[in-house]
């Protein structure tokens, strides 16, 4: 009888106290352990190759939107020099009605055409440089050219004409 008691009661106790002598739940939680530090080791690489794919593709997104803004000071640079032939043509028109109206245009022209010289051979960041440069130089002027800049948006989008009756019925009853 005292047998069959003994035998209950290890039958009641869980499963961990009775191997507790044995060391297996040592084991297991020397293999969770080694898991849990594979899976965080697994969890740092992955975020560190994320987070170098994060930085590269960014990288390539900056070259290629500097690459088109290069392309695009190389227009204007195109376009002021076009504008700065034309001054001359009209300057050499005016030369013969009025010769110090010409001589005013023609120095414009030629001053327009250094500029269109100086933007053909400067890259996007050479050229934020330079403006900062003269913010810090010249606030005063950065301010103002700001001012008139900000004035002539506003007095374009005023004298905006109105929308049509079309547009503004469908803009209020999506209201």
């Amino acid at each position: 009888m005292e047998e069959t008691m003994n035998n209950r009661n290890s039958e009641r106790r869980p499963p961990t106290a009775a191997r507790a002598g044995d060391g297996t739940s040592d084991d297991i939680g020397a293999t969770v352990s080694g898991t849990l530090s594979k899976a965080s080791d697994i969890a740092q690489g992955a975020a560190e190759t994320a987070k170098r794919a994060a930085v590269g593709g960014a990288s390539t997104v900056t070259n290629q939107v500097k690459e088109m803004l290069d392309r695009q000071v190389g227009s204007g640079a195109e376009v002021m020099g076009q504008l700065a032939s034309s001054t001359k043509r009209a300057a050499e028109d005016l030369d013969a009605n009025a010769p110090i109206v010409a001589g005013v245009v023609r120095t414009f022209a030629n001053r327009l055409d250094g500029y269109a010289d100086d933007l053909r051979d400067r890259s996007v960041d050479q050229l934020v440089l330079a403006a900062s440069d003269l913010a810090r130089r010249k606030p005063g002027l950065v301010f103002g050219l700001a001012a008139v800049a900000g004035f002539l948006t506003f007095r374009t989008l005023k004298s905006a004409p109105p929308a049509p009756e079309s547009i503004k019925g469908r803009r209020q009853g999506a209201n």
